[in-house]
């Protein structure tokens, strides 16, 4: 576990990379990343191999290692092509909580407001939770 919190910054987004896209050469991970050489792009997928996250298969082309994605990829979740955090769900969910029980105090007065103000706050947590888990996985 201790390897996985090296993986970050441009390491890691070669590593996203890979995942998104399947077997990759070495130049189409340079190009994809938008790393500035070839070499550079060498040292990061030689980082992930000696990691034990990446391997090559017989063709020279580099494949994230599907069982050790956890370990990188702690608290976010892989839907297709996209990782997102695993908070975006909750977040959504509680959007619409809120969403409805405003309407429904605005509407009908049904609700108390403190139920709203208390929606509200745990929508604002989450969001802002989800926000800096996405931009420390893209940093």
């Amino acid at each position: 576990m201790a390897a996985a919190k090296e993986i970050k910054g441009n390491t890691l987004r070669v590593y996203l990379c890979l995942l998104r896209h399947g077997a990759c050469e070495l130049r189409d991970v340079q190009h994809e990343v938008g790393l500035s050489s070839p070499s550079l792009a060498s040292y990061h997928l030689g980082r992930l191999v000696e990691a034990g996250y990446v391997k090559q298969d017989e063709q020279g082309r580099y494949v994230a290692t599907g069982e050790t994605s956890g370990e990188i990829l702690a608290g976010y979740s892989k839907i297709g092509a996209a990782v997102v955090p695993q908070l975006l769900f909750f977040a959504l969910l509680f959007t619409i909580l809120a969403a409805f029980f405003s309407f429904e105090v605005l509407t009908t007065g049904n609700f108390e407001a403190y139920l709203v103000a208390v929606t509200l706050a745990a929508v604002a947590a989450l969001w802002y939770e989800t926000v800096r888990l996405w931009r420390e996985l893209v940093a």
